[in-house]
């Protein structure tokens, strides 16, 4: 992995490293603090001087010792109990997991927010940071580059776990008036990498990248070790409001393909989406063809009010897409599906797209082959 500028690094770990008094600064509880993100950040305000202490909520106590853990589900409403004291709520607890079923996910995600919301409010939190993704931005082709915070959330339900966080944004937006004296801050990742299974993420474990003809797509990560920083900085309050997140500027398709080695394969939009959602809907594939809008068109974020806060990344697109391929190198997938060694050959010989193409065909000969019996 390409290490970021050090001195940029060391701005962004100011706080974790150095040494001083007691800290006098909020107490933060942090949802889904096990794993993922949730993790890092529990460990990331643990350490620092900035805060005077962490409280850890999930379903099972994780590795952070500093912290003062509760295990349960956040969707009790005994969770209120937990979250008094606390200044500031990180919710971290969300299921965007590809192998979820849908319902159940919806279920945990937007119960989960709304319970903890509601909990926030009744312990006298004042302020509850929520993380979704710049995903709600949508991806269409008159998005303007880069969109700014402001801009309208026109994404659709279509893609997987985006309707989740619609309906999170909205009960952020709904929050301060159902609960006066309650600020929401909200946390817009672009393509988040460093240890996450996303529909994105996969895009780059295929054989070949699939390009839709005539799109226009430019790609934007995010590294999880900024993401945390941000994260930070809207529990310290240095920021608030709706903040998107993610590396300096783009990069255009043709630089990803140099970068990555990996050759596309071009297809028209009509094949594309209508393999793509003929495979879901049979259940050969996780990812819904609405997946797809996302490599397609642009949805890159400015990130201008963390960089007005003095906020910056400590990572670029380039390092963070070297740290991704090193990451899925040996995973193969195919229309978002995950392969065994023995498939995935079969899958590299004619490329992704070509076997999307191929499954979708052998699902039509056995739907004529049933009509004929």
């Amino acid at each position: 992995m390409s290490s970021p500028d050090p001195q940029v690094r060391a701005a962004r770990n100011q706080s974790t490293s150095s040494a001083g008094p007691a800290p006098r600064g909020p107490v933060v509880a942090v949802t889904g603090a096990a794993t993922g993100v949730g993790a890092l950040l529990t460990e990331r305000l643990a350490a620092s001087q900035e805060v005077k202490q962490v409280v850890a909520i999930d379903e099972r106590r994780g590795e952070c010792t500093e912290a003062q853990w509760h295990i349960l589900d956040v969707r009790d409403p005994a969770i209120a109990d937990k979250l008094r004291g606390a200044d500031v709520v990180v919710h971290l607890a969300l299921d965007l997991d590809l192998e979820t079923d849908a319902a159940a996910r919806t279920a945990y995600n937007v119960r989960g927010t709304q319970t903890v919301l509601t909990a926030a409010a009744a312990a006298g939190v004042h302020r509850v940071v929520l993380c979704t993704s710049s995903m709600v931005y949508g991806a269409l082709p008159d998005n303007e580059l880069p969109l700014s915070e402001d801009a309208e959330l026109r994404a659709t339900a279509e893609a997987t776990g985006v309707g989740d966080l619609l309906e999170i944004e909205r009960l952020a937006r709904r929050a301060p008036r159902a609960h006066p004296g309650l600020n929401v801050t909200v946390v817009r990742p672009a393509v988040l990498v460093g240890g996450t299974d996303t529909a994105l993420t996969r895009y780059f474990e295929s054989p070949r990248l699939l390009v839709v003809a005539g799109s226009r797509p430019a790609w934007q990560f995010c590294h999880v070790e900024d993401l945390c920083s941000a994260l930070e900085y809207a529990v310290l309050e240095k920021v608030e409001g709706e903040l998107a997140v993610g590396c300096d500027g783009w990069l255009e398709q043709e630089e990803v393909e140099e970068l990555s080695g990996i050759r596309r394969m071009e297809l028209p939009s009509a094949v594309a989406l209508g393999a793509a959602a003929r495979l879901h809907r049979i259940g050969l594939t996780p990812s819904p063809a609405g997946d797809l809008a996302y490599t397609m068109y642009p949805w890159v974020v400015s990130g201008s009010r963390l960089h007005d806060a003095g906020w910056r990344p400590a990572y670029t697109n380039e390092e963070v897409l070297a740290e991704l391929l090193e990451e899925v190198a040996g995973r193969h997938t195919v229309a978002g599906r995950r392969l065994g060694r023995k498939d995935a050959t079969a899958a590299g010989a004619a490329g992704a797209t070509v076997a999307l193409l191929g499954a979708a065909a052998v699902v039509r000969r056995a739907r004529k082959a049933r009509r004929r019996i």
